[in-house]
């Protein structure tokens, strides 16, 4: 029989395409004049667990079975040539069944010195955390939360109560930097409160706009599907907004529907401190390999740089000063809970008439 994880990788590529999302509702104000050079571009970005050379990474997307090895076996092989940072699907299953680990520490073995994160869910507890990041000699631990995929999931859980807990207990119990993130379905201020109070290292926010698990564990139903729940949750836009009264307390990672270089810096322009890309690193992966996932991320880090130039941006700390106009969804959802699209608009001080 096709496994769980098998299922999830083939219908996302039957499902899978390119749209608009929330980053079309994002625009830069062209400068006509730039006043800087391409050699004074510098997108190394700081965490407060270190610094990473580029401020996007291959986000968690799969393992568990021997198909999903190999993709594991691509994506880390691209990360270990580009220099970027990778995380690992979630765990679950090669902590409960020994055979299966090799699918996923073939991540640490395709690539020793890179940055890898673990990755389990908040079901969890603060032994199977440690033991899922020794797996992998992980430098980092995701914690997932996808309580709308189990939801629609068949086969899902259903008691969620223990969730926040079960973080606190984590977060002790290991001793690598604990990145919260969802899956797809965005977060929220009162969220994020409890994600820091609980010890949270980062935040990955993962809105909509991406890869949908309500979308592709509705196709697993055989009835009673809930595909009137396919649009739910915050975007990656407006989970970022969302964000805005916390960019200074804590670590905020942007994911979900990130399709080129110029939606990862309308992501740090809101106050990411790096960005996960899954669907679309994967689709090229499984169309054409890791030769043609490394070109494709090495395009990313030239034009990230190019585009910067364009914008007069020497660092990822200057896009947070940069004016950005808000319309459609993002700009409603602003205006109703902050912050004022206005203020967003007129951000940097230039340009602007005088009061």
């Amino acid at each position: 029989m096709e496994s769980r994880k098998d299922q999830h990788v083939r219908l996302f590529q039957e499902t899978h395409q390119k749209h608009t999302n929330d980053f079309d509702s994002v625009k830069f104000i062209h400068d006509a004049l730039p006043e800087m050079s391409l050699k004074q571009v510098n997108y190394t970005t700081d965490l407060s667990f270190g610094r990473w050379p580029v401020p996007f990474f291959i986000n968690g997307m799969t393992g568990g079975s021997a198909k999903t090895k190999k993709i594991n076996e691509c994506l880390s092989k691209a990360a270990a040539e580009t220099g970027l940072a990778v995380a690992s699907g979630s765990q679950k299953a090669a902590l409960r069944d020994p055979e299966l680990r090799d699918t996923f520490q073939v991540l640490r073995r395709v690539n020793p010195n890179g940055f890898i994160f673990a990755n389990i869910g908040a079901e969890l507890d603060g032994e199977q955390a440690k033991r899922a990041v020794a797996m992998l000699e992980a430098n980092g631990l995701q914690v997932h939360l996808n309580a709308p995929q189990e939801i629609v999931m068949p086969e899902g859980d259903r008691d969620f109560s223990s969730w926040l807990k079960n973080l606190e207990r984590i977060v002790r119990s290991v001793d690598v930097p604990v990145v919260v993130k969802e899956v797809g379905f965005g977060m929220s201020r009162a969220t994020y409160q409890k994600l820091i109070d609980a010890g949270a290292a980062a935040i990955d926010v993962a809105g909509n706009g991406g890869v949908n698990f309500i979308t592709i564990e509705n196709l697993r139903r055989e009835r009673a599907r809930f595909d009137y729940l396919q649009d739910w949750g915050q975007s990656t836009v407006i989970s970022m907004l969302e964000a805005q009264p916390y960019i200074d307390q804590t670590v905020f990672f942007a994911s979900g529907g990130v399709r080129n270089p110029l939606d990862v810096l309308k992501a740090l322009a809101l106050g990411a401190r790096a960005v996960g890309i899954s669907g679309t690193f994967l689709h090229t992966a499984l169309a054409e390999g890791k030769d043609g996932l490394i070109a494709q991320i090495n395009e990313w880090k030239e034009q990230m740089n190019q585009i910067m130039l364009l914008l007069g941006c020497s660092n990822v700390q200057a896009l947070r000063n940069k004016n950005l106009i808000l319309s459609g969804a993002p700009f409603e959802w602003a205006r109703l809970r902050g912050p004022r699209p206005e203020a967003l608009a007129t951000r940097s001080g230039k340009g602007t008439e005088k009061a």
